[in-house]
């Protein structure tokens, strides 16, 4: 396997017409307002189109989509049948991944069908039959259809492994080596994953020939666009934190992690309690309750969305501006698929991570493995957000249209009171609205945590060597030998998946 890592940070100064591209290719790249490639495109579109096979380690958010979409249907033969097989964890990712080379492809004449657990299988099967060259499906559902024997003519040319390593770590190695049985031997296959642990090195290496591996490190990825900043609290003040913290941050959208599901109901129900436009997303919810959340934030019904990992897994809303870590995931891969979702199609974005005195050690570990830089803030006071909600309250008051409705009404107040009154109760009105509440100190400052972690230390009652131990091996074996008492994730596949 040829390594092609780079470590620099370009500015590309390619242009998708550099590639040779097909111009009905072009005219939707240059209506999707993409010019220059990014890193991940830059370094794998050059050799797809070359027919090479290729690993490419970049993260969530690097334009992995356009980087195989991009290529693979500048040589799609229309008349042929299936030409490209994307396989992916989720059924949202399907989804997206279909919607998105649609649009990619839509001047080159490309139907694109999504296939997943939970619709009909007869209307996925019409669907291929009926002309699709694309088709993005998730494993469980493929291996249906694959079985059924009821799919004519099944070759694809081109196979891509979407998300590989969330793949292996939702069970479906399995599923993915029989998948491969049913494929034709003479294909070009693309693996894409986040991280390269040895499992995902092992599949390449048996259902690859030969591939090229590209590897787009930290400094070249969508990260350079996050801020990650980290507030030490304790426990009990987890809560009152993150309401602490959104109040805050300025207008903002907002994705919550959760570990569990419950955790994104009881976060969910508390934020909307509290005055938060909050909706929660997780596996226990039916598809079309799912799709509706999904699509409300999305068009900005709500600002803020709980979720858990493999929910919010293929969430395509490039507009997030903030993602928060409520707890530390349990997985250190998590991590980089969670702050993903933020700072993406070159925007800027925050990534916030609460934990208590005895998880800074994990989140070391999780920078140790996978680099950036985190940032130690304090949570601000109560008498600071005061204050900024009061600034914000000011501007917008400034930024007011004159209203004649209001004018009228003001009119009739001061013929009962003087406009000092009317103004000064109206306010008041307005504030209770918003009331900004909790106590006035919450969590530790950046200049207790060291000393704090010592203490810990001393006690053996932090993140020693052994409880380090026991963050690594929470991490999912691909085979259940091993390692410390298995903790299920949610998203395990189903017959259906």
């Amino acid at each position: 396997m040829k390594d092609t890592t780079s470590s620099q940070i370009p500015q590309s100064t390619m242009l998708f017409t550099d590639f040779g591209l097909k111009d009905s290719l072009l005219k939707a790249i240059a209506e999707a307002n993409f010019t220059h490639p990014s890193p991940v495109q830059e370094k794998v579109i050059p050799l797809l189109l070359t027919g090479q096979d290729v690993v490419a380690q970049a993260q969530t958010g690097t334009g992995k989509t356009a980087a195989f979409g991009i290529p693979s249907l500048n040589s799609l033969d229309k008349s042929a049948g299936v030409g490209l097989l994307v396989v992916t964890p989720t059924r949202e990712l399907a989804v997206q991944v279909s919607d998105e080379l649609y649009r990619l492809g839509k001047y080159c004449g490309i139907r694109t069908i999504a296939v997943y657990g939970g619709q009909s299988i007869q209307r996925q099967i019409e669907g291929i039959e009926r002309g699709a060259q694309v088709v993005v499906a998730t494993p469980g559902r493929l291996l249906d259809l694959l079985k059924s024997k009821r799919l004519s003519h099944f070759s694809p040319p081109i196979v891509v492994l979407d998300e590989a390593d969330e793949m292996l770590n939702m069970g479906f190695l399995e599923d993915i080596q029989e998948i491969f049985t049913f494929l034709p031997k003479k294909r070009q296959t693309l693996l894409f994953s986040a991280t390269m642990p040895l499992p995902i090195q092992k599949l390449a290496k048996t259902f690859l020939h030969e591939p090229e591996f590209v590897k787009i490190t930290k400094k070249e990825t969508a990260s350079q666009n996050i801020k990650q900043l980290c507030y030490v609290i304790h426990e009990s003040e987890r809560d009152d934190a993150l309401v602490r913290l959104l109040d805050a941050q300025e207008e903002a959208k907002s994705i919550i992690f959760c570990r569990t599901k419950k955790d994104v109901d009881r976060v969910s129900s508390f934020l909307t309690s509290r005055g938060y436009a909050a909706r929660g997303l997780h596996g226990d919810m039916e598809q079309p309750q799912r799709q509706r959340v999904i699509d409300g934030f999305r068009q900005n019904d709500f600002q803020i969305l709980a979720a858990t990992d493999v929910a919010a897994r293929g969430l395509n809303v490039l507009d997030v501006t903030h993602v928060y870590n409520y707890h530390l995931p349990y997985e250190t891969e998590s991590y980089v698929h969670r702050i993903g979702r933020t700072g993406r199609a070159g925007n800027k974005g925050v990534a916030i991570t609460l934990l208590n005195p005895r998880e800074v050690s994990s989140l070391k570990h999780i920078f140790r493995e996978h680099g950036g830089n985190i940032e130690y803030q304090a949570i601000p006071t109560l008498q600071e957000v005061k204050r900024k909600f009061a600034e914000k309250f000011l501007k917008k008051v400034q930024q007011r249209h004159f209203d004649q409705e209001a004018h009228a009404l003001l009119t009739e107040l001061q013929k009962e009171m003087p406009i000092e009154e009317i103004s000064v109760n109206l306010l008041s009105l307005l504030l209770d609205y918003k009331k900004v509440e909790g106590p006035e100190h919450i969590g530790i400052s950046p200049q207790d945590i060291e000393r704090t972690g010592s203490q810990h230390k001393r006690k053996r009652s932090g993140f020693s060597r052994e409880s380090t131990n026991r963050f690594r091996d929470r991490r999912r074996p691909h085979s259940r030998s091993s390692g410390a008492p298995y903790r299920p994730r949610e998203g395990k596949k189903t017959p259906h998946s």
